[in-house]
C-alpha cells in the first residue's frame, strides 16, 4: 500500500504537508484553541480518507476538506488529516492494519477524543476501529446526521433528524450489547436539541415507528398549508443548491427576509416561505430548502421527505451554483442526483451562477457554464450584481407557463380582478352593466382557479 501525504496543522492552525513515507507519523503537538463561545471544551478529531489507486487524487483531498469543514461546523478540533492509498477495501477496517496501528499512535500523541472517516463504515468496521483505537469513530454519515441534530429548530426538523438517527443507528447496536450509551457523549451521539441518544435495540425500532407517525402528521399538515398556498394562485420558485452555494444570501437579496446567513454547512435546515413582487408586478412565492452535500446520507433524504416535498410541488427550481468553488462540477452533479432521486429532475431550472464577485476571468467561466447549462444567470448575491437579469430570468419563466383565459366576472369581484391584475398580464378588460368580461395570460393555478368563471 503506498501511503499520501497528510496534512497537520502548524501552530496558527494553518495546514502544512507532513511525510508518511517510513511509516511513522511525527507532527508539531500544537493545537488551535480548543474552546467553543460557551467556553466548552471542543473534541479532537483526526480525519481520514480513502484513495483507491484508480481514483483522481484531488477528488478525495477535495473530499476530506469539505470532511474538515463539517467537523468544524460540528464543533470540532481536527489535529490531523490522513489520506491513504490502496488497491482494494480492508473488510475489517476499511484501511490497512498498518494504518490502524499508525493512527492508534497518533491518538495517543494529540490526546484526539475520536477519528472520522470520510467514507461510510459498516457496523462492524465501526466496531473493530473503535476496540483497537479506544476512542469514538463516526463516519461522514453519522456527522452529516449530528449536524443536522443541532441545526433542527422546528418539530418538523427534529423529527425527520431523530428518524434518521434511528434508521442509522439500530444496526451498529447489535454487538455492543444493545446500548449505545457507551459511547459517551459529543461528536456523533446528540440527538436533535443537543440531547444525548440514549436508545437501546428493545425501544429502538418502536421509536422509529413512532417517529413515522409523526412525521406523517406533520406531512398531512404542510399538504393543508400547501392547498391553503395554491389558492393564493401565484407561482412557486423553490431555491436549491449544494451547502453554502449562497441561497440564503440570495433569498435575501430577493425578499429582504432576514434568514439566517452564515459561513457555514447546513445554515438553513427547516423551509422559509416568502413572497415577493417581480419588477412586473407578479407575485410569488419562493421558498429555501435544506443545501444538498457530495454523499448525502440516503437516511437524510428519506426522513427529510416531508420537506423535500416543497421542491416537489414547486412550479420552477432555482439552482444556486457557487461557480468560484474548485468542485463545482461535482457540486451540481450532486444536486442533480439528488433531485432525481426525488423526482424532480424535470421540472423548469433556472442555473444562478453564483458568487462571480469571486472570480477575475468571470466572462469564460460564465459563458463556459452557460454552454453546459440551460437558463444560466450570472449573480452575486453578496453584491447584488446580476439580480435584475435574476428577475427578468425567473418573469421570462413564467410567461412561458401562462394560459390565456377569457373571463366573466361580477363587477364586486374586486378582490379577484386584483388578483388577476397582479399575477397575469392583461389583454382586454371590459364593464358592461353588472360584469367585467377579461382576457388575461394567467399561469395553471390561477387558470385552474377561474374555471368557473370562463366562457
Amino acid at each position: 500500500m503506498k501511503n499520501l501525504n497528510y496534512l497537520t496543522l502548524d501552530p496558527r492552525g494553518r495546514t502544512r504537508e507532513a511525510s508518511d513515507e517510513g511509516g511513522d507519523t511525527h507532527t508539531e503537538n500544537t493545537l488551535p484553541k480548543r474552546y467553543n463561545k460557551t467556553n466548552r471544551l471542543k473534541e479532537k478529531a483526526i480525519l481520514v480518507g480513502v484513495k483507491l489507486q484508480a481514483e483522481d487524487k484531488k477528488r478525495p483531498e477535495d473530499s476530506l476538506a469539505e470532511l474538515a469543514k463539517l467537523t468544524e461546523t460540528a464543533g470540532g478540533v481536527i489535529t490531523d488529516r490522513i489520506i491513504q492509498e490502496v488497491k482494494q477495501i480492508n473488510s475489517a477496517y476499511l484501511i490497512g492494519k498498518g494504518k490502524v496501528e499508525e493512527i492508534k499512535n497518533l491518538i495517543s500523541q494529540r490526546d484526539a477524543d475520536l477519528v472520522i472517516f470520510d467514507d461510510d463504515l459498516t457496523p462492524a468496521q465501526q466496531r473493530n476501529l473503535e476496540e483497537e483505537f479506544g476512542v469514538k469513530v463516526i463516519d461522514r454519515t453519522g456527522l452529516i446526521l449530528d449536524i443536522f441534530a443541532q441545526r433542527a429548530k422546528s418539530k418538523e426538523g427534529k423529527l425527520q433528524v431523530q428518524l434518521a438517527q434511528l434508521n442509522y443507528l439500530l444496526p451498529r447496536l447489535v454487538g455492543w450489547g444493545g446500548v449505545l450509551s457507551r459511547l459517551g457523549g459529543g461528536i456523533g451521539t446528540r440527538g436533535p436539541g443537543e440531547t444525548k441518544l440514549e436508545v437501546d435495540r428493545r425501544t429502538i425500532r418502536d421509536r422509529i415507528v413512532r417517529a413515522k407517525k409523526d412525521i406523517e402528521k406533520v406531512r398531512k399538515v404542510r399538504t393543508l398549508h400547501r392547498k391553503r398556498r395554491s389558492h393564493i394562485s401565484c407561482s412557486t420558485v423553490s431555491f436549491i443548491g449544494y451547502t453554502n452555494a449562497g441561497k440564503s444570501t440570495l433569498l435575501n437579496h430577493l425578499s429582504n427576509a432576514g434568514v439566517l446567513v452564515g459561513d457555514k454547512l447546513f445554515a438553513t435546515l427547516d423551509p422559509t416561505i416568502r413572497k415577493i413582487r417581480l419588477p412586473d408586478n407578479r407575485e410569488i412565492l419562493i421558498s429555501d430548502t435544506v443545501g444538498f452535500i457530495n454523499k448525502l446520507p440516503h437516511q437524510l433524504i428519506a426522513a427529510f421527505k416531508a420537506t423535500l416535498e416543497e421542491i416537489n410541488e414547486s412550479d420552477i427550481l432555482l439552482h444556486v451554483i457557487d461557480i468560484s468553488h474548485p468542485r463545482v462540477d461535482d457540486h451540481i452533479t450532486s444536486v442533480n442526483s439528488v433531485l432525481s432521486e426525488i423526482g424532480t429532475s424535470q421540472k423548469p431550472i433556472i442555473h444562478a451562477l453564483n458568487k462571480i464577485d469571486k472570480l477575475d476571468n468571470v466572462n469564460s467561466i460564465v459563458r463556459y457554464w452557460q454552454r453546459e447549462l440551460d437558463n444560466c444567470v450570472a449573480v452575486s448575491a453578496l453584491t447584488g450584481q446580476g439580480i435584475n437579469d435574476l428577475f427578468n430570468k425567473i418573469e421570462d419563466l413564467i410567461q412561458t407557463r401562462l394560459k390565456k383565459v377569457r373571463l366573466k366576472l361580477p363587477v364586486d369581484a374586486g378582490d379577484l380582478i386584483s388578483k388577476i391584475h397582479r399575477n397575469g398580464r392583461i389583454i382586454r378588460e371590459e364593464y358592461t352593466g353588472e360584469e367585467v368580461i377579461i382576457e388575461a395570460e394567467v399561469d395553471n393555478k390561477l387558470a385552474h382557479s377561474l374555471e368557473a368563471f370562463s366562457f
